[in-house]
């Protein structure tokens, strides 16, 4: 992965759209929440090959960047995503990753399903 190209971006979430795709998206502060204080909770929001068809992909901001999914009734959205590769399979794979390199965040698009 390296450092998110919105213009590359935004071409890929382009040719992805229209079409049902496997959706990946998953937040966390995991662990790391909780070992900064006792009374800290580790939050995590997680879905894996949730089929989607949206019909416009934007990515908009400076860095960190924001991916929204408009979809028929309503929206997926991402925010804080810092890095992103299109992989050997041909799959849009984009994540965020805090000061310290741990994942925070990670969006991810594929015409097949992920790998369990």
């Amino acid at each position: 992965m390296g450092p998110i190209d919105r213009a590359a971006v935004q071409s890929a979430l382009d040719r992805f759209a229209g079409k049902d795709v496997y959706l990946h998206l998953e937040t966390t502060n995991g662990a790391y929440a909780a070992r900064d204080s006792e009374n800290a909770m580790a939050i995590c929001a997680y879905i894996r090959n949730g089929l989607v068809r949206y019909e416009r992909g934007v990515i908009r901001g400076d860095g960190p960047y924001r991916v929204g999914l408009k979809m028929e009734n309503g929206w997926i959205y991402a925010e804080g995503l810092t890095d992103w590769e299109i992989d050997a399979e041909g799959r849009l794979l984009m994540a965020g990753h805090d000061a310290e390199g741990r994942l925070a965040i990670a969006l991810e698009l594929s015409e097949t399903p992920f790998r369990m």
